[in-house]
């Protein structure tokens, strides 16, 4: 149903086009949204709301009735009678009741948008509703998620409504920490189109005072049905892009590599992993010094040569370290198979840190 709000703005601003006063009434007689005493008391409204007549002039005013499916929902008084008044009367009973019809398609289409996102509907609902909501199903879409830190107190939800006000994307939310936009994409590159259109939306954000928020999208899907796994996507981006990529602020599925697969680790399987790497130690328990050497030395891509520069360290100083590191491990970090499995022990680590310490 329409919000009271959306009902009083909407006499409001039709008091102030015609300077006549309004009163939405429910079939009881209870007042819903004015702008003023219009004089009607709850008998008149009880009467009109029971006869046949759809309009009709009681007691100086104008009445009419406004349904919804045609069921009477409300009764309008217009304060005067006449012929303008009339008029008058008949214009806004019409601007409100297809308010009232874009309202409810608006809530139905919404709703529709949030079961496909939770995988909550039949195949051949999916279809059937996507027709009747006059919903392409065969237009190229992807998921994005944007997380913000005050939630749905931040207003996100709102501001990306404005955003993608004049777009046939769908903006909802099925919890209070992120919004989700099912974004529509025409165009041949889609998967620049979505980084693009990302970056536009975080950069929206931050104009209009939401900060660290984070924005993670899915693969382009093709068919309506495939929404879910966009969805899903998008989800896993948003987790594992804080795990392992803390410092971006827009993480795509496509980007995860190897991170995607640790995510989906159980973590007995991971502690079982880091103690035949590691024995009884962790990576946590080496020095600063060596993490960073470890770090830089992964950077560049192996180089030892470039490694010691970048460190402003001898080179000799590096293949010291490199050699005390392999002398505690057992992993030589210069073999490429040792500095695979080393960076895939990082990464573990750093999950079941992240999974240990968040609350699911």
């Amino acid at each position: 149903m329409i919000s009271n709000q959306i009902l009083q703005n909407t006499i409001d601003g039709l008091k102030n086009i015609t300077r006549v006063e309004f009163c939405i009434m429910d079939v009881d007689g209870k007042e819903v949204a004015s702008t003023s005493e219009v004089s009607s008391s709850v008998g008149a409204v009880a009467e009109f709301a029971a006869s046949v007549a759809d309009s009709q002039e009681i007691q100086g005013c104008q009445f009419f009735k406004i349904f919804d499916d045609q069921i009477l929902e409300y009764v309008l008084v217009v304060a005067g009678a006449g012929e303008d008044s009339y008029m008058i009367g008949k214009l806004a009973a019409f601007q409100i009741q297809n308010l009232m019809v874009a309202y409810k398609e608006r809530l139905d289409k919404d709703n529709f948008v949030k079961n496909l996102l939770l995988d909550n509907l039949l195949l051949v609902d999916i279809y059937s509703r996507s027709k009747k909501l006059h919903i392409q199903t065969d237009v190229p879409r992807a998921v994005m998620i944007v997380e913000s830190p005050g939630g749905r107190d931040s207003n996100v939800l709102e501001l990306a409504r404005t955003h993608f006000a004049n777009s046939k994307d769908f903006v909802t939310e099925v919890d209070e920490n992120n919004v989700i936009i099912v974004k529509e994409l025409p165009g041949d590159d889609r998967a620049r189109e979505m980084e693009k259109t990302a970056k536009q939306l975080w950069t929206f954000l931050k104009k209009e005072g939401i900060q660290d928020s984070r924005i993670a999208y899915g693969t382009v899907i093709q068919e309506i049905k495939e929404v879910s796994r966009s969805y899903k996507e998008a989800r896993m981006a948003l987790d594992v892009g804080k795990i392992f990529f803390g410092e971006r602020e827009i993480i795509a599925y496509s980007e995860l590599g190897i991170g995607r697969l640790i995510y989906q680790l159980p973590l007995p399987l991971c502690k079982m992993f880091i103690r035949e790497i590691f024995g009884g130690k962790s990576p946590d328990d080496f020095d600063e010094e060596t993490l960073g050497t470890i770090y830089k030395f992964f950077e560049n891509s192996l180089n030892v040569s470039e490694t010691s520069r970048q460190l402003f360290i001898h080179r000799n100083t590096l293949v010291y370290r490199l050699d005390k590191l392999q002398k505690s491990t057992g992993l030589d970090l210069r073999v490429f198979e040792d500095a695979i499995t080393f960076k895939i022990a990082l990464m573990v680590v750093k999950y079941m840190k992240y999974m240990e310490t968040t609350d699911f």
